[in-house]
């Protein structure tokens, strides 16, 4: 991904955040939430490996196949229990993994090494910018379902009318008052950081 090492770090601090929070509420809750919250949690730990800075942490050249039999198996089984923002998001990750795949492929760099190797370099005089990876027309169709998805999503979480009233009273009570908002809020922060790595490839 064509993204500065500060860029990535920022992005491995969200995704690590929401894939730590989602984790924590596996456990907790209705059941329906405890599914959403696994596989938001396996959605935002992989995207904060996927976005390390390969200037600091190189992967193994395996691990672009890894990701794809991670997330393809994950898409299976969202299609499978009909969660369909969980198959679009995992197919998602197959996808950039195919992309990374298909870089190590054209030779010069390896696969997510490559991609960060070129992110680290691009300020310098002289460097070769790489092509953009993937298809451009599916990157642009999920960069579509994205921001549509991440702006129905913001907008649920602003408050209406008394909300925000209602929202603190509740805050003083039980905690799983306030839990569905946070997780939903997981979900836009995932959204956001999935626009910046799709923009980046």
């Amino acid at each position: 991904m064509h993204t500065p090492p500060l860029v990535g770090w920022l992005l491995v601090a969200l995704c690590a955040a929401t894939g730590g929070y989602c984790l924590s509420r596996t456990r907790t809750g209705p059941a329906a939430q405890r599914v959403t919250a696994r596989g938001e949690a396996l959605m935002a730990l992989g995207m904060a490996v996927m976005a390390l800075p390969a200037s600091v942490v190189v992967l193994p050249g395996w691990s672009a196949w890894a990701f794809t039999a991670v997330f393809g198996a994950a898409a299976l089984w969202a299609l499978l229990r009909r969660h369909l923002h969980h198959a679009v998001g995992a197919l998602a990750m197959v996808y950039m993994a195919l992309a990374m795949g298909d870089m190590e492929g054209m030779g010069g760099t390896e696969g997510m090494e490559g991609m960060g190797a070129v992110s680290g370099m691009s300020g310098m005089p002289g460097m070769v910018h790489s092509a953009p990876a993937g298809v451009p027309v599916l990157t642009g169709l999920l960069l579509a379902y994205y921001t549509v998805y991440v702006l129905a999503a913001g907008v649920r979480l602003a408050p209406v009318g008394d909300g925000v009233a209602a929202g603190s009273a509740a805050a003083g009570g039980a905690w799983s008052a306030g839990t569905p908002v946070v997780l939903r809020a997981c979900q836009v922060a995932m959204g956001l950081g999935m626009l910046a790595m799709l923009t980046a490839l």
